[in-house]
């Protein structure tokens, strides 16, 4: 105990030495002469490619793998026990039976990752202190020793069996995962989006679910003594539908581009505020110019590439939509929530309107929006207004924000690597 580093004191591995210890560890597995289990305890393995290999019962302690691919490997029954896993892609690949105690998940993507029976109970590594009594070694993702999963991608992952006390789900993508036979008791699900998850036969005792996205979650045989499920959403609470009204969206159209086309002699604007749109097929392919949409509900909807230039779409649901390469200049989306959304190559800069012969611009204001676990990569948001959202654990690599106005937002675990901050009102103290 006496030689366990720090988080920050941990020894780096390079690429090459990594991918010597895993041939190792594969004619270790096989029994071949030269083998040797690969034990990579304490060390930094950050942002290395694992190449899909079969690195079954592993050891990794105390490791830091942000940013790490192991996607399409094989880890059966490997010990992550306190790591540090943020960010990194863990897709498609076999967890099962691993130990997962006290990791920090969070953000990563674990979409189709097998991880039946893993134990992700809380875990700690502790180490001699300089008057010798034992102490919680610290870790560098967050405090505490709960395993935390927040804002992971985890559509379709396999959990059955798994123990998961006291864990942090919380603001994770678990669309179609499988978590039968869990034990969940007091685990932390509130933000999670749980459409059409599988919880059957599990124990879910005192476990927070607020705020959750709940459409189609199977909770058949669970134990939900004490489940805590206010403010979460099913399909009959996410608004009127148009079907239920007998409307037709695409004659509701026409006379919405006739509106515009006629600077409003004709035709009507488009107001579909409080409808449920999240169903809506192909919803991209109409044109949404102008368009009020306040307190509607579109999750999980993809707008890529459309055009939603000067619409008002205040106090909406945005959580888990792709909006790549999307016009969005001069809009309102004050109070929306963008949790877990793609806004990369999003164009947000104002919108230039020429009247009486004058050009105006039109900002986009986000203000009081949730971004959190957002991906917006490259998007154009010179002069956005952005006043008092939560942009936490939020990432804007190649980003313009020159000229934004981020008073008061909240931008912790935020990363703003190669982001345009160029007159930009930002408190940095804040990240």
């Amino acid at each position: 105990m006496n030689n366990i580093p720090d988080h920050h004191e941990l020894e780096a591995i390079t690429q090459t030495a990594l991918d010597a210890i895993i041939h190792k560890h594969i004619l270790y597995a096989r029994g071949q002469v030269g083998g040797a289990r690969a034990v990579l305890q304490y060390h930094d393995l950050s942002g290395l490619n694992f190449n899909a290999e079969d690195l079954s019962y592993s050891d990794f302690t105390g490791c830091l793998l942000a940013g790490a691919d192991m996607s399409h490997g094989i880890f059966k029954g490997a010990s992550f026990f306190a790591c540090d896993m943020r960010n990194a892609n863990l897709s498609q690949s076999d967890f099962s039976r691993a130990d997962f105690r006290g990791a920090y998940v969070a953000g990563a993507n674990l979409i189709g990752a097998n991880m039946s029976g893993v134990d992700l109970r809380q875990g700690k590594i502790m180490k001699k202190g300089k008057d010798g009594i034992l102490e919680d070694r610290a870790r560098s993702g967050g405090s505490g020793g709960q395993a935390v999963l927040s804002g992971a991608r985890m559509t379709d992952t396999n959990m059955d069996g798994a123990f998961a006390h006291s864990a942090d789900f919380s603001d994770a993508d678990l669309t179609g995962a499988t978590l039968t036979n869990a034990q969940l008791d007091d685990a932390l699900f509130e933000g999670a989006n749980l459409t059409d998850a599988d919880m059957s036969r599990t124990s879910l005792t005192n476990v927070n679910m607020r705020s959750c996205i709940l459409a189609g979650t199977n909770l058949n045989g669970a134990e939900i003594y004490g489940l805590d499920t206010q403010g979460s959403v099913q399909d009959h609470d996410m608004g009127k539908r148009l079907e239920d009204e007998n409307m037709n969206l695409g004659e509701l159209l026409t006379d919405h581009m006739q509106w515009i086309k006629t600077a409003g002699a004709q035709g009507q604007q488009l107001n579909l505020s409080g409808y449920d749109l999240h169903n809506v097929i192909d919803l991209k392919r109409y044109p949404l110019t102008a368009v009020i949409c306040i307190g509607s509900s579109f999750i999980g909807q993809d707008f890529s590439q459309s055009e939603l230039q000067s619409c008002t779409f205040n106090e909406s649901d945005f959580r888990d939509c792709k909006f790549i390469d999307t016009d969005m200049r001069g809009s309102a989306f004050k109070g929306c929530n963008f949790t877990r959304s793609n806004l990369s190559g999003a164009q947000l800069n104002p919108l230039i309107l020429e009247r009486n012969g004058q050009n105006h611009k039109l900002r986009s204001d986000l203000s009081g929006s949730s971004f959190r676990f957002a991906r917006i990569y490259e998007a154009d948001l010179r002069n956005t207004i952005m006043m008092g959202a939560d942009l936490r654990d939020s990432d804007f690599r190649g980003s313009d924000l020159s000229g934004a106005d981020l008073t008061g937002a909240r931008l912790k675990g935020a990363n703003l690597n190669g982001v345009n901050l160029e007159n930009t009102v930002i408190d940095m103290s804040e990240l």
